[in-house]
């Protein structure tokens, strides 16, 4: 494990323990929020093919906003459970330290700077999911 001290293992747990509630709350709201709009209500009791294709692409911004969520909660957990079996600010690619401050920008970062860098060079070219 990365040499943190207790203060910053402890200020980082915070953070992330924190920005897990705060996305658990957002999911609940957007799935609170979807649940009360009806694609009736969005595209109209006669949809023509615009509003049909509006209440279509709400529909699908609203689950891709939920999935990012999602997402972001697994990665919170999984650093979690890093700092929980102290394996936590090593890099997985060359297993040097992370840094506090990188660490204090994005708590879930795997990886160190450099290379975070090359990683992002080498699979630049794969094909990104869009909607």
């Amino acid at each position: 494990m990365a040499k943190l001290s207790e203060e910053q293992l402890a200020q980082l747990k915070e953070m992330l323990q924190h920005r897990y509630l705060e996305l658990r709350e957002e999911v609940r709201g957007e799935l609170e929020r979807s649940g009360n709009q009806h694609y009736a209500d969005v595209a109209g009791s006669v949809p023509d093919p615009g509003d049909e294709s509006v209440a279509d692409m709400i529909v699908d911004v609203d689950a891709a906003l939920v999935d990012r969520q999602v997402n972001e909660m697994r990665g919170v957990e999984a650093t979690l459970k890093r700092l929980a079996e102290l394996n936590f600010g090593d890099c997985i690619e060359c297993g040097g330290e992370i840094g506090f401050e990188r660490l204090m920008a994005l708590p879930t970062a795997e990886r160190c700077v450099r290379c975070q860098e090359l990683h992002e060079k080498t699979y630049s070219h794969e094909p990104n999911p869009t909607l």
